[in-house]
């Protein structure tokens, strides 16, 4: 029997948003209170009753905080109000940066498995080039984006690949780690009952390793999918580009469109969230197709 609504997690999510969107207007109130005042002071505007002040707080140009209501009609008009193809259409934005999010996703991930194939394999790897895996992730990557774009604009490449490289660096690293553990999870007993059979070092992989590897795969893919929506979002920051999310959030940033800024930030949550879901999706199909129980 199901249980009744009231007793289901939709409650108690709503219960969260339904504060945060409070939450949300009362800072958005406080923060552009002041300004509103001042700009009645300077226009010598008088007679201003509270409603009149409140209903200009919570539609402001350019507000030190934008209203919930106003990000939802800027996102609305900024999708459903734009043609696909225009370059104020944040569909047309998101689809540049989904572009290299994928396609660095994909070079991270098979890069990642194919480091934790041979660090898992070979113990001379695992101990010379784990800890420079680590280190690699100690650079901030606002530090690396720009010298990738610099560099790669010198030899003649833009566009695409240079944002795909960024998120691939940001993608790699929780795929390696993730699939070395997942790599190293089967026990003792099991590896030694695959060599009473005389299993050769593929067939271990093949039918021990990789299934049990399979949980940590989907685990770090999600991580690796969100890193390199960031990762793609921060290339086009420097790449002086005007396509894509992060050049929306740059040129909202130049002309003070806070509005502007926060639909790209909701834009790219939305999207990071799609490509979790869709990452969960194919993790419940694989489990299926192999007898695996949630």
């Amino acid at each position: 029997m199901n249980r009744p609504w009231r007793d289901s997690s939709t409650l108690s999510v709503l219960i969260v948003v339904a504060a945060l969107l409070v939450v949300w207007y009362v800072a958005a109130i406080l923060m552009n209170w002041s300004g509103v005042s001042d700009f009645y002071q300077r226009t010598d505007v008088t007679g201003v009753t509270f409603g009149q002040q409140f209903n200009d707080v919570l539609n402001q140009e350019k507000p030190l905080l934008p209203a919930p209501h106003q990000v939802a009609s800027e996102f609305w008009n900024s999708t459903v109000g734009q043609a696909v193809t225009s370059k104020r259409s944040l569909v047309y934005h998101g689809w540049q940066t989904l572009s290299a999010t994928l396609l660095g996703f994909v070079m991270g991930t098979v890069f990642g498995i194919g480091l934790a194939v041979f660090i898992v394999h070979n113990q001379a790897m695992d101990r010379s080039l784990m800890p420079w895996i680590i280190a690699s992730q100690t650079v901030p990557i606002l530090a690396i984006a720009p010298m990738v774009i610099v560099v790669l604009n010198a030899v003649g490449i833009s566009g695409l690949i240079p944002k795909a490289l960024i998120s691939t660096y940001l993608s790699f690293f929780p795929v390696v780690v993730g699939m070395v553990k997942g790599f190293r999870s089967p026990e003792s007993i099991q590896l030694d009952l695959m060599r009473t059979y005389n299993a050769s070092r593929f067939d271990v992989f093949a039918k021990l390793r990789w299934p049990t590897a399979l949980p940590y795969l989907f685990t770090s893919m999600k991580v690796g999918v969100a890193a390199s929506l960031v990762g793609a979002i921060v290339g086009e920051l420097p790449a002086g580009t005007s396509n894509g999310i992060g050049a929306r959030l740059l040129a909202g940033s130049y002309y003070g469109q806070t509005v502007q800024i926060w639909s790209a930030l909701f834009a790219a949550a939305l999207l990071a969230g799609a490509l979790i879901a869709i990452v969960g999706l194919a993790e419940r199909i694989t489990n299926t197709r192999l007898g695996v129980r949630p």
